[in-house]
C-alpha cells in the first residue's frame, strides 16, 4: 500500500508467484495481480515506487522476472507499465464457453 502524508491510501499493488506468465522464460515468476494508483496522484512516482517495492519482494523470493498484464483497451495501464520498464511481449484474447 502507498499512503499520503495524511495517512490516506493512494495506491496499492498485489503480487503472487506463478509457475507461468506470458512472455516469461522462468517457471517461478513474480506477477502483478493488481496495481492501482489514485487518479489525482498518477504521474508523481507513486506507481513507480510500488513497482520498485514489488521488484524487491520478487528478488527476495528468488524470482528473476516480474510479469503483469492489462486489458487490451486499457491504454493508460499499458503506458504506466512501459514507463516503469516493462516491455510488451504480446496481446492475448481470452475466450470462454458456458456448458
Amino acid at each position: 500500500m502507498a499512503f499520503d502524508d495524511h495517512g490516506d491510501a493512494i495506491g496499492m499493488i498485489e503480487l503472487s508467484i506463478r509457475a507461468y506468465a506470458e512472455g516469461c522464460a522462468t517457471d517461478r515468476v513474480a506477477f502483478v495481480e493488481g496495481w492501482y494508483v489514485e487518479p489525482g496522484v498518477r504521474g508523481t512516482g507513486v506507481g513507480a515506487a510500488l513497482i520498485g517495492a514489488a521488484e524487491s519482494w520478487a528478488r527476495s523470493q528468488g524470482c528473476t522476472e516480474l510479469g503483469s498484464d492489462a486489458e487490451v483497451d486499457n491504454l493508460s495501464s499499458a503506458a504506466a507499465h512501459l514507463a516503469v520498464g516493462f516491455v510488451e511481449t504480446g496481446v492475448v484474447r481470452c475466450f470462454k464457453k458456458s456448458l
